[in-house]
């Protein structure tokens, strides 16, 4: 048996571009990025998301069971620590200098 890989909020909060998007939904970590297009609310709501714990939106929408089927197979590992916060994530992008990445996710 494998062992499950586990990542910081520091980790996760360097995954928040379009072409590389990581999530946390109950302490559990997702890379999304396959799913963005085809995400039936519309991709902005997970890139609003994206490097960050979106916990509190995907339970607020209502996911069915489906969805979160389709979510477990998105699973990449644990979250180690505290969630990931927009604070997180926008403080990667300032140290990467990838302040576009940031204003076309906010757009």
């Amino acid at each position: 048996m494998s062992e499950t890989k586990t990542f910081t909020a520091e980790e996760i909060a360097k995954h928040y571009t379009r072409d590389d998007i990581w999530i946390v939904v109950h302490g559990k970590v997702y890379d999304v990025t396959g799913f963005l297009d085809e995400h039936p609310g519309g991709e902005e709501v997970i890139l609003e998301h994206a490097g960050i714990d979106a916990t509190e939106a995907f339970e607020d929408i209502g996911h069915s069971e489906d969805a979160r089927e389709l979510l477990a197979h998105l699973l990449i590992g644990d979250l180690e620590g505290a969630p990931p916060t927009a604070s997180t994530r926008n403080e990667k992008a300032s140290a990467s200098g990838d302040h576009e990445g940031l204003r076309s996710k906010q757009n």
